[in-house]
This record gives C-alpha cells, sequence and structure tokens, in this order.
C-alpha cells in the first residue's frame, strides 16, 4: 500500500522539477542529435541510448511533444522550435494512419500541445498557424473515431491495432484526440454522408471500457477484484457479444498489468474533466451528465483504490500484479528496481501519478476532500519518488529521463543489464514523456499557473 505524506505540498517539489528539467534540456538535445529519423521512432533504451522497434510508430508523437513540455515549463524558446519544426516536417502521416488506436498520444502530445500553448497566448502564430493544428486535430480524431466496433449492448468501442475484436485499456487516454476534434466543431462522415458524432463515440467507448475492461467487486468472475483493469477485452465481431478478457503485456488476462491501469485511471479522469467543461445539453442525447460522469468516475475511483492498495509504499509498481515471481517479493517495503524476480515499471507510476492527482481535485471540488486529498498525497508522493534516485537519470551519458521502465516484459523486449536476472536501468518514450506531463502540472499547481489539461484549462 502507498503510504502518502499527508504533510507533502506541490511547493516541496519544485527544487527537485527544476532540477528534472535542467536534466532534461540534455536528454532531448542528445536524442535530437542523435536519432535517425530513417529509423523511425524512438522507442525504449539499450544501455543508455534510445533504440526503435517496428511494432507501430506509436511513441514519435512523446519525442517531439517533450521539447514542446520543456517549452512550457521553462520557457526556453529553442524548444518550442524544435517541437514546433519536427510537428510540422514528420507527424503529418500521423494523422491518417488507419491501423492503430493510438492518435491520441501522437495528435495531442504535437498539434494539440501547439494548439493549447496558442491559445494560452504563449507564443505567437504565423499566418494561419492555429487553423492548421486545428484540421490536423479534426482529422486525426474522425480517423480514430472510424476504427469502430458494435456491441451487442448498443454501444460501441474503438478497436486496437489487434484487430476488430480487440479493445484496449490503453485507448482511455486517446480518446483525448476525438474530445478536442469534437469541441473544434468536427465529424466523422460515413457512407451516404450520414454524419457521426464524435462526442458520442467517446462516451460510448469510456462506458464500453468501464464495463468490460475495468472490474468492480461485483462477482463477475472468481478474480473480480475492485479496480483490477483487464489490459484487453475480446468480443465475437459477428454479434458484438462480450467474449473474455485478454492481455498482450501484461502477464495474464487474470491479473492487472500495471501501465494498463495507468492508462484507464488517467484517461477517466481527464475525460470526467473534459465532459464536465460542455454545457450539459451536450451531454443529454448520450445519457446525460449525471449518468455520463458517474460511470466515469466510478471507474476512476475504483481503478486509483486498486493501484493505492496494491502498490509498494513508495508508489512505484511492479509490472503485473499477478507476475510470478512477486510471491518472493516484500510488497510492504519500496519497489527495488534492482531485484532478482520482478522488474518494477516506473512508466506506470508516473502515467497513475498524474491520474491521481486529478481524482484528488475532481473529488475535492465535488465535496469528497477526504477521499480527494488521499489521492492528492498519493500522487504527490509517487511524484517525489520519481524525481531523485534512482528514478531520475542524471547520468549525462544516457538518453532517458525516467529510469527502470518495462515496455513488454512477456515478449522479452527490454534490456537485462549483463549480471542482472531482470530489466532495470533504462527508459521509454512514455515514461520520459509523461514524468515531464507530472512536473509540468506539479509546478503549476505549485505556482499558481493555469490548470494543465489537454483541452486548455481544467475551470
Amino acid at each position: 500500500m502507498i503510504a502518502a505524506d499527508d504533510r507533502l505540498q506541490p511547493g516541496d517539489l519544485l527544487p527537485a522539477i527544476r532540477r528534472l528539467w535542467e536534466l532534461s534540456a540534455g536528454k532531448i538535445a542528445s536524442l535530437e542529435h542523435d536519432w535517425d529519423p530513417a529509423a523511425g521512432a524512438p522507442v525504449y533504451t539499450r544501455a543508455g541510448r534510445y533504440t526503435t522497434l517496428g511494432w507501430t510508430e506509436w511513441t514519435q508523437g512523446f519525442q517531439f511533444g517533450s521539447a514542446l513540455l520543456q517549452f512550457d515549463a521553462t520557457g526556453d524558446r529553442s524548444f518550442l522550435t524544435l517541437g514546433r519544426a519536427r510537428t510540422l516536417e514528420r507527424m503529418a502521416p500521423h494523422l491518417t494512419h488507419m491501423g492503430v488506436h493510438d492518435h491520441g498520444f501522437n495528435t495531442v502530445s504535437t498539434y494539440g500541445a501547439l494548439w493549447r500553448l496558442l491559445g494560452e497566448g504563449r507564443f505567437e502564430g504565423e499566418g494561419r498557424e492555429k487553423d492548421l493544428y486545428e484540421l490536423a486535430i479534426r482529422v486525426s480524431g474522425a480517423v480514430q473515431a472510424r476504427r469502430w466496433t458494435k456491441t451487442a449492448d448498443g454501444h460501441g468501442f474503438i478497436h486496437s491495432f489487434n484487430g476488430a475484436h480487440s479493445l484496449f485499456a490503453d485507448t482511455m487516454r486517446t480518446l483525448r484526440v476525438l474530445a478536442l476534434s469534437h469541441r473544434l466543431g468536427h465529424v466523422l462522415l460515413e457512407e451516404g454522408d450520414r454524419r457521426v458524432s464524435l462526442l458520442e463515440r467517446l462516451v460510448s467507448h469510456a462506458h464500453t471500457t468501464a464495463r468490460y475492461n475495468v472490474y468492480h467487486g461485483k462477482g463477475r468472475d472468481a478474480f473480480d477484484v475492485r479496480g483490477r483493469v483487464a489490459h484487453e477485452s475480446l468480443f465475437n465481431v459477428a454479434d458484438g457479444q462480450y467474449r473474455c478478457p485478454s492481455t498482450q503485456q501484461g502477464y495474464s488476462a487474470f491479473s492487472t498489468w500495471t501501465r494498463g491501469l495507468a492508462w484507464v485511471l488517467l484517461g477517466f479522469t481527464e475525460q470526467i474533466e473534459f465532459l464536465d467543461s460542455l454545457p450539459r445539453e451536450e451531454l443529454t442525447p448520450f445519457g446525460g451528465r449525471e449518468e455520463i460522469l458517474g460511470t466515469m468516475l466510478l471507474a476512476a475511483e475504483g481503478t486509483a483504490h486498486f493501484y493505492v492498495e496494491t502498490t509498494p509504499p513508495d508508489g512505484v509498481p511492479y509490472w503485473d500484479t499477478g507476475a510470478p515471481g512477486l510471491a518472493r517479493v516484500d510488497l510492504d517495503v519500496p519497489a527495488d528496481p534492482f531485484g532478482e524476480y520482478e522488474p518494477v515499471d516506473s512508466s506506470a507510476a508516473a502515467i497513475a501519478a498524474q491520474g491521481l492527482l486529478r481524482l484528488g481535485r475532481i473529488l475535492d471540488r465535488s465535496g469528497s476532500r477526504s477521499e480527494g486529498r488521499r489521492y492528492t498525497q498519493a500522487g504527490l508522493t509517487i511524484a517525489r519518488t520519481l524525481m531523485g534516485p534512482p528514478y531520475l537519470s542524471e547520468a549525462p551519458g544516457h538518453q532517458g529521463l525516467l529510469l527502470h521502465a518495462v515496455y513488454h516484459r512477456p515478449a522479452g523486449w527490454d534490456h537485462v543489464p549483463a549480471g542482472r536476472t531482470i530489466p532495470c536501468g533504462e527508459s521509454c518514450q512514455w515514461g520520459d514523456y509523461h514524468l515531464r506531463e507530472l512536473a509540468l502540472m506539479i509546478g503549476r499547481m505549485a505556482t499558481g499557473a493555469p490548470y494543465y489539461a489537454f483541452f486548455g484549462g481544467g475551470g
């Protein structure tokens, strides 16, 4: 269980945050200098140097989005120039990529960040630059929404790159691109010019994820524990019936891959913030604000509870709660990234921490102050852990920022250093990006700056 520090305040982390941004600048510059664009997108490090993996190019937006976060946090315009230029030069093919469920990662981290920064008055656009970003977001949102599988209960989901039968937990966070595209007034046009609401698809996908990927302790199967998350849900595409849980990167269908849980937690909290910013009447055709937000909040609170209760005291989880080696690990002490039996996943911690902070704010503003404070303090405690040793990468020769991340343990993709029995000491693009995003969020909290939200402000 996370031992949250009740006395910790956002301002207490400012020295660590300043150090993080100092290190981050060198990491971004090193990758930009060394990376060959012909290799595709950098994914994870091996012996401290970024390399790629030809699965899908889902990490490209994190590479250039990190430069934009650096500018956002520090005001260093060289990183704005870098992120802006690389977005315009290299991100266009991702906008119409029909084969992935990752548009919210690639598009919102780049075009979406530039659109947000323009809206916040952080820089002056040239000519119709803002229109270009808006067009990119509109297109990407519609392309993402078209990956649609109908379910037997009248809802549906954006299916993963595995095929029309597959619903990934990860996709909850990629709904951000549907949200922005809808906010810009866009719709998907299907055969016969049928207009499809992106908001409806967002709400429906969230409903399906909450029902099938998140467990609620209602006895659905022998392993139904409140807040546990299935990485993947499988459906019969002929009739839309749910078949069973599954996983790609977790240990089993009946354990919880902790990064999948983190994606769900952060994805639901961000969508609660977004939907709460819309006029009430926009949500009426899809069940109404209370029903929609109630479903999302139930999923967010469940996953937050499970994360806090099952994670070691320092807030960093092992890669899967059912990993077999954990039978030999003491979970009542801080996680050991250099242990013998199972690796930790610091990237899951960085993602989950932001979700916990957002949930804490949501609950506090709704009157549930005790629960809100519980999750806020847990999020800050995790952040403090990640912004210091052994997780913050201080070696100038290591291109990663957040150490001890895991990509795909079952496939054996992660680097195991000589003399070790498990992967450790390495970084990944999503871990580095989400640590930067977490630092930006807490930095804004500490200084009274506008609340950080992907849609330009959480109120």
